[in-house]
């Protein structure tokens, strides 16, 4: 095997082996944080290029809210239960060099949107037969009412956060 095949070889797996080791404690912080490499970029042009970074949320799905019997109705009060869902806005840190556009103690732009909490909830629905329940004022049989049919709506929560800053340095 030459050393060029060994050495990215060598490559593969480390960077393999570095991602299998972050994704542990991401999946307790519920985030995953990628990094975009641009080292290689850098020093091939000669140049400073921008970092850009990330962090990509994980879904964690709730147990849903079973349906509720009421008294009266012939099917459950949620016949399609809301699924809640916890999960967190995708967070973004970039930073790019700035070639003095805006002075002369201006050399960099930051943008620092750090991931936000999200919980949501997916649609719903209710639905109620077009029959009451059997009642024992018309011997044990049912009468006939409108049918009921319900949407419950989505809910979504959410506070993002974001900066943006220019400075000296990079």
């Amino acid at each position: 095997m030459k050393s060029t095949t060994r050495g990215t070889l060598a490559a593969v797996v480390t960077g393999i082996a570095a991602t299998v080791g972050a994704a542990g404690p991401a999946a307790a912080a519920g985030t995953v944080p990628v990094t975009v490499p641009l080292g290689g970029v850098s020093k091939a042009l000669d140049m400073e290029v921008p970092h850009v970074g990330a962090e990509l949320p994980l879904v964690r799905p709730g147990a849903p809210d079973g349906p509720r019997y009421v008294t009266g109705r012939l099917l459950p009060e949620r016949t399609l239960p809301q699924l809640p869902v916890n999960s967190a806005l995708p967070g973004l840190d970039a930073r790019s060099p700035l070639p003095h556009v805006l002075g002369d103690g201006f050399d960099h732009v930051d943008v620092d949107a750090p991931a936000s909490d999200l919980r949501a909830l997916t649609p719903g629905l209710s639905l109620d037969a077009p029959l009451t329940a059997p009642r024992a004022d018309n011997s044990g049989l049912p009468q006939t009412k409108l049918p009921e049919v319900g949407v419950l709506a989505p809910v979504l929560q959410t506070v993002p956060d974001a900066n943006l800053t220019t400075g000296p340095g990079l």
